[in-house]
């Protein structure tokens, strides 16, 4: 998977809007050293504290995305200046497939508002989301009103892991309209024109909400097994 000379790309886990590139020089047993890395827009070597938290990502053989937490555990200074990083098992990278935007379920703050009055704004939440698009709760009666085809704008609350919060104003299309198991109609809808900020903003949320669900998905099963 990863390999000896990939670079890695690395970003600040509290939201930090920095990113960093360093080469892979050696991987062990959780564990990985790399180049120091350098700033991607200054072009510069940066140097990174111990128990700093990062996130990190590269792309691997399969031409696929994958994404860990790490966390900065030393330097070495042999045979040339090295940082060390945390490297988790494979079963905790994120994968993703570039041809596609990994869909989270995720009940996140949204408003849907008309571009000419077809319907009254309302607002409600997702029941799951990607960087290409979400689906949304309709409320009652709505799923009469909404159309596939129609474009909407929608008002979307990324709240992230670090506190901050993201509000972003995206035009979308309906993509169609389905009820789900609950009796509930839902709205599949796909963003358009989405602004490359907006977009790096939507990946990110779904990285970290993926995360959250690998890590309750660890611990339910840590704790299976301890009962057995």
């Amino acid at each position: 998977m990863l390999k000896i000379g990939d670079m890695l790309t690395l970003e600040p886990l509290d939201g930090g809007k920095e990113k960093y590139k360093g080469k892979v020089m050696e991987i062990g047993d959780h564990y990985i050293h790399i180049g120091y890395p350098v700033d991607e827009k200054a072009g510069k070597t940066v140097f990174f504290l111990n128990g700093m938290r990062l996130k990190a990502s590269f792309v691997g053989q399969d031409g696929c995305l994958y994404l860990f937490e790490t966390e900065v555990t030393g330097k070495l200074r042999r045979p040339v200046p090295m940082i060390v990083l945390a490297y988790p098992s494979a079963d905790k990278l994120v994968r993703i497939q570039r041809r596609r935007y990994v869909r989270v379920k995720v009940n996140a703050d949204v408003a849907i508002h008309p571009f000419h009055q077809e319907f009254a704004p309302f607002a409600t939440m997702t029941t799951d989301i990607s960087a290409g698009g979400a689906a949304v709760v309709l409320p009652p009666s709505y799923h009469q009103q909404l159309l596939p085809g129609m474009v909407v704008e929608t008002w979307l609350v990324l709240a992230m892991r670090s506190g901050e919060y993201h509000y972003l104003k995206l035009k979308a299309k309906i993509i169609r309209i389905f009820q789900g198991a609950n009796g509930v109609y839902k709205a599949s809808l796909q963003f358009l024109d989405v602004a490359p900020q907006d977009r790096v903003r939507l990946i990110r949320y779904s990285f970290e909400r993926q995360l959250e669900a690998k890590k309750a998905e660890n611990i339910v099963n840590k704790w299976e097994e301890s009962v057995e």
